[in-house]
């Protein structure tokens, strides 16, 4: 794809597929009172393949690409904009895993895994999450909350022979799971290969922040994304060396960072927020801390995927006196 490009990718959920539910997305569904016309073929074509899965060498996800964008060179920035997320079924799934999630070992307390079937609607009010109360008993209602599509899994190729695990996510993007990341975002991927090849999956209705069972509302999307390359966008930033993803969206700056110690993520994000405020604003560092101690907000984006992660939103509109240099 030539830089500026609008692709369509129609995504696909790894619930059904995974072979701890039977990696028959029709029959797994089907216990729900999801007719078999409802499941996308595309997901039973998958389960029904001979396609080699092995969690521990690739992860859970079905992900999509390799996606070439020419002319991307390792110091360049990939820019990922998210123009329409679409749900391609009304369902999907929240699953939470003996030994992952927030509380290994104490949940879910069940002897096997617990999985969680949630509905799509959409009213005058929005667009609706719903999980019933006791799916026994449809008179004792259901829990609702707004929906919140995003990607969580989109990434850039490593450079090497050794081919990254799904769940962890890195330099290269991949995995982060950023809920903020829906339409109208645009994530900064750093490229590390010629060409970035870029890839998507890991659609989600909804997630809290920390998707603390191990999975959020997790159901098929059909994404549209533009890319854009910006030549040297890594190599000029005061840490690119250990430039990571972040992201803007209308309203905010949202800096990430990663590590497998928390603590570790929190000061890795507040460098990468230091670094969009020096870089952006021409703000001199001290200045910056001291703004996001009194006006940033940072979250936990997630505890569940071996690196944790932390993101923060600055307020762009605070800088509206500044300007901001191009």
């Amino acid at each position: 794809m030539q830089p500026g490009s609008v692709i369509t990718v129609d995504t696909l959920s790894h619930e059904g597929v995974l072979e701890d539910q039977g990696r028959n997305p029709r029959e797994f569904f089907g216990r729900y009172g999801v007719s078999g016309a409802h499941v996308l073929d595309d997901a039973q074509q998958v389960a029904d393949s001979s396609m080699p899965h092995d969690f521990d060498d690739d992860g859970p996800h079905l992900v999509t690409g390799p996606i070439a964008v020419t002319g991307a060179r390792p110091g360049d920035l990939l820019a990922v904009t998210v123009l329409g997320l679409t749900p391609r079924v009304p369902y999907g799934m929240i699953s939470a895993r003996h030994g992952f999630g927030a509380l290994p070992g104490e949940m879910p307390s069940l002897p096997g895994p617990a999985f969680t079937f949630a509905t799509a609607h959409a009213d005058r009010h929005g667009a609706w999450g719903r999980v019933a109360v006791d799916a026994a008993d449809p008179s004792l209602g259901s829990l609702r909350f707004p929906l919140r599509p995003f990607l969580g899994v989109m990434g850039v190729a490593v450079s090497g022979d050794e081919r990254p695990h799904s769940v962890p996510p890195g330099r290269h993007g991949g995995n982060i799971d950023v809920s903020l990341l829906g339409e109208g975002s645009t994530l900064f991927l750093p490229v590390q290969v010629d060409d970035a090849l870029v890839y998507f999956g890991d659609p989600h209705f909804a997630q809290g922040d920390g998707e603390v069972a191990l999975t959020a509302f997790e159901a098929s999307l059909r994404a549209t994304v533009k890319l854009d390359v910006v030549p040297g966008g890594a190599a000029q930033r005061p840490g690119h060396g250990r430039v990571a993803p972040f992201a803007e969206t209308d309203d905010y700056l949202v800096p990430i960072g990663l590590d497998e110690d928390l603590d570790e993520a929190m000061r890795d994000c507040v460098r990468c927020a230091l670094d969009l405020l020096v870089t952006d604003y021409r703000i001199d560092r001290h200045l910056a801390l001291a703004y996001l101690s009194a006006a940033g907000d940072f979250a936990i984006s997630q505890v569940v995927d071996g690196v944790k992660g932390i993101h923060g939103k600055i307020r762009k509109s605070d800088f509206i006196e500044v300007g901001r240099p191009r």
